[in-house]
Protein backbone atom coordinates (compact mmCIF):
# COMPACT_ATOMS: atom_id res chain seq x y z
CA UNK A 1 0.00 0.00 0.00
CA UNK A 2 1.34 3.21 -1.18
CA UNK A 3 1.36 6.50 1.81
CA UNK A 4 -1.25 8.51 1.88
CA UNK A 5 0.23 12.35 0.76
CA UNK A 6 -2.67 15.15 1.72
CA UNK A 7 -3.62 16.77 -1.47
CA UNK A 8 -2.63 20.13 -2.03
CA UNK A 9 -5.06 21.32 -3.99
CA UNK A 10 -8.70 22.90 -2.79
CA UNK A 11 -11.94 21.53 -4.98
CA UNK A 12 -13.88 23.68 -7.15
CA UNK A 13 -16.64 26.41 -5.60
CA UNK A 14 -18.12 24.95 -8.93
CA UNK A 15 -21.17 27.05 -10.30
CA UNK A 16 -23.63 26.64 -13.08
CA UNK A 17 -23.91 28.90 -16.14
CA UNK A 18 -25.44 27.14 -18.88
CA UNK A 19 -22.88 28.64 -21.65
CA UNK A 20 -20.09 27.25 -19.02
CA UNK A 21 -21.93 23.83 -18.35
CA UNK A 22 -19.01 21.43 -19.55
CA UNK A 23 -16.49 23.60 -17.51
CA UNK A 24 -19.15 23.12 -14.55
CA UNK A 25 -19.51 19.74 -15.36
CA UNK A 26 -15.92 18.90 -15.28
CA UNK A 27 -15.12 20.82 -12.06
CA UNK A 28 -17.72 18.64 -10.13
CA UNK A 29 -15.30 15.51 -11.55
CA UNK A 30 -12.15 17.08 -10.74
CA UNK A 31 -13.92 17.26 -6.89
CA UNK A 32 -14.15 13.61 -7.06
CA UNK A 33 -10.97 13.05 -8.04
CA UNK A 34 -9.52 15.04 -4.99
CA UNK A 35 -11.37 12.97 -3.19
CA UNK A 36 -10.11 9.94 -4.46
CA UNK A 37 -6.36 11.49 -3.45
CA UNK A 38 -7.20 12.26 0.01
CA UNK A 39 -8.22 8.60 0.03
CA UNK A 40 -4.84 7.48 -1.38
CA UNK A 41 -6.48 6.43 -4.51
CA UNK A 42 -5.05 7.85 -8.04
CA UNK A 43 -6.70 10.85 -8.40
CA UNK A 44 -9.32 10.59 -11.14
CA UNK A 45 -13.14 11.64 -11.11
CA UNK A 46 -15.99 11.36 -13.37
CA UNK A 47 -19.58 12.51 -13.12
CA UNK A 48 -22.29 11.15 -15.23
CA UNK A 49 -25.04 14.22 -17.00
CA UNK A 50 -28.30 13.56 -18.81
CA UNK A 51 -30.14 17.20 -19.43
CA UNK A 52 -27.83 19.09 -17.89
CA UNK A 53 -28.33 17.18 -14.53
CA UNK A 54 -25.80 15.11 -12.51
CA UNK A 55 -27.07 11.76 -12.09
CA UNK A 56 -23.97 9.60 -10.77
CA UNK A 57 -20.35 10.58 -9.39
CA UNK A 58 -17.61 8.35 -8.59
CA UNK A 59 -13.69 8.42 -8.17
CA UNK A 60 -11.15 5.67 -8.52
CA UNK A 61 -11.56 3.10 -5.33
CA UNK A 62 -8.91 0.12 -6.77
CA UNK A 63 -6.84 0.51 -3.19
CA UNK A 64 -9.97 0.75 -1.44
CA UNK A 65 -11.36 -1.97 -3.25
CA UNK A 66 -8.97 -4.33 -3.89
CA UNK A 67 -10.57 -4.49 -7.23
CA UNK A 68 -8.91 -3.56 -10.51
CA UNK A 69 -11.77 -2.64 -12.28
CA UNK A 70 -12.54 0.48 -9.58
CA UNK A 71 -12.05 2.91 -12.02
CA UNK A 72 -14.11 6.04 -11.45
CA UNK A 73 -15.84 5.18 -15.35
CA UNK A 74 -15.97 1.51 -14.47
CA UNK A 75 -18.10 2.67 -11.00
CA UNK A 76 -20.10 5.10 -12.93
CA UNK A 77 -21.49 2.29 -15.51
CA UNK A 78 -22.21 -0.20 -12.53
CA UNK A 79 -24.53 2.74 -10.92
CA UNK A 80 -26.09 4.14 -14.03
CA UNK A 81 -27.12 0.84 -15.05
CA UNK A 82 -28.53 -0.13 -12.01
CA UNK A 83 -30.31 3.34 -11.30
CA UNK A 84 -31.64 2.89 -14.75
CA UNK A 85 -32.31 -0.78 -15.15
CA UNK A 86 -30.68 -0.97 -18.25
CA UNK A 87 -26.96 -1.23 -19.91
CA UNK A 88 -27.49 1.00 -22.74
CA UNK A 89 -26.73 4.22 -21.75
CA UNK A 90 -26.86 6.46 -24.61
CA UNK A 91 -28.57 9.53 -22.96
CA UNK A 92 -25.60 10.43 -20.85
CA UNK A 93 -22.52 12.59 -21.17
CA UNK A 94 -19.51 11.82 -18.77
CA UNK A 95 -16.63 13.80 -17.60
CA UNK A 96 -13.29 12.54 -17.18
CA UNK A 97 -10.30 13.97 -15.64
CA UNK A 98 -8.14 11.66 -17.42
CA UNK A 99 -8.36 9.55 -20.67
CA UNK A 100 -10.20 6.31 -20.21
CA UNK A 101 -7.82 3.00 -20.33
CA UNK A 102 -8.32 0.10 -22.55
CA UNK A 103 -10.90 -1.52 -20.23
CA UNK A 104 -12.96 1.95 -19.64
CA UNK A 105 -13.11 2.71 -22.76
CA UNK A 106 -14.21 -0.89 -23.72
CA UNK A 107 -16.99 -0.26 -20.97
CA UNK A 108 -18.22 3.19 -22.34
CA UNK A 109 -18.84 2.04 -26.14
CA UNK A 110 -20.64 -1.11 -24.77
CA UNK A 111 -22.94 1.02 -22.63
CA UNK A 112 -23.44 3.20 -26.09
CA UNK A 113 -22.34 5.97 -23.96
CA UNK A 114 -22.88 9.18 -26.53
CA UNK A 115 -20.29 11.48 -25.47
CA UNK A 116 -17.36 12.49 -23.32
CA UNK A 117 -15.52 14.90 -22.09
CA UNK A 118 -11.63 14.34 -20.63
CA UNK A 119 -9.10 16.59 -18.44
CA UNK A 120 -5.88 15.20 -20.66
CA UNK A 121 -5.52 12.88 -23.24
CA UNK A 122 -2.96 9.55 -21.71
CA UNK A 123 -0.27 8.99 -24.50
CA UNK A 124 -0.02 5.80 -22.70
CA UNK A 125 -2.89 3.61 -22.17
CA UNK A 126 -5.64 6.34 -23.25
CA UNK A 127 -8.53 5.19 -26.28
CA UNK A 128 -10.26 7.91 -27.06
CA UNK A 129 -7.28 9.71 -28.81
CA UNK A 130 -4.34 9.25 -26.76
CA UNK A 131 -2.60 6.55 -27.38
CA UNK A 132 -4.87 5.36 -29.71
CA UNK A 133 -8.64 5.58 -30.76
CA UNK A 134 -11.55 3.00 -30.24
CA UNK A 135 -13.60 4.97 -33.43
CA UNK A 136 -10.66 3.53 -35.51
CA UNK A 137 -9.44 1.29 -34.04
CA UNK A 138 -11.78 -1.42 -34.28
CA UNK A 139 -15.43 -1.83 -36.02
CA UNK A 140 -17.58 -0.96 -33.72
CA UNK A 141 -21.75 -0.10 -34.36
CA UNK A 142 -21.32 3.03 -31.82
CA UNK A 143 -19.11 6.16 -32.59
CA UNK A 144 -18.05 8.46 -29.19
CA UNK A 145 -17.88 12.05 -29.81
CA UNK A 146 -14.70 12.89 -27.36
CA UNK A 147 -14.49 16.74 -26.22
CA UNK A 148 -11.57 18.37 -24.28
CA UNK A 149 -12.08 20.21 -21.14
CA UNK A 150 -8.67 20.38 -19.59
CA UNK A 151 -9.65 23.36 -16.08
CA UNK A 152 -6.59 25.50 -17.59
CA UNK A 153 -4.74 22.74 -16.94
CA UNK A 154 -5.64 21.49 -13.65
CA UNK A 155 -6.57 18.26 -14.49
CA UNK A 156 -3.22 17.10 -15.59
CA UNK A 157 -1.36 19.22 -12.68
CA UNK A 158 -3.55 17.06 -10.21
CA UNK A 159 -2.09 13.79 -11.69
CA UNK A 160 1.46 15.23 -11.84
CA UNK A 161 1.53 16.42 -8.69
CA UNK A 162 0.23 13.38 -7.03
CA UNK A 163 3.02 10.75 -8.81
CA UNK A 164 5.95 13.57 -8.23
CA UNK A 165 4.45 13.56 -4.03
CA UNK A 166 4.12 10.02 -4.20
CA UNK A 167 7.57 8.98 -5.62
CA UNK A 168 9.03 11.57 -2.76
CA UNK A 169 7.22 10.09 0.14
CA UNK A 170 8.57 6.59 -1.54
CA UNK A 171 12.00 7.72 -0.87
Amino acid sequence: MHPIVKCPFAPFKARFAYERRHQYFMQCAYNEAIRAWNEGEVPIGAVAVIDDKIVASAYNRVEKDRDATAHAEMSLIRQLSKNFGDWRLSNVTLYITKEPCPMCSGAIYKARISSIYIGLYDEQQGCVGGCCHFNHAVKLNHKLQVYLEPLDGACETLLKTFFKLRRRALG
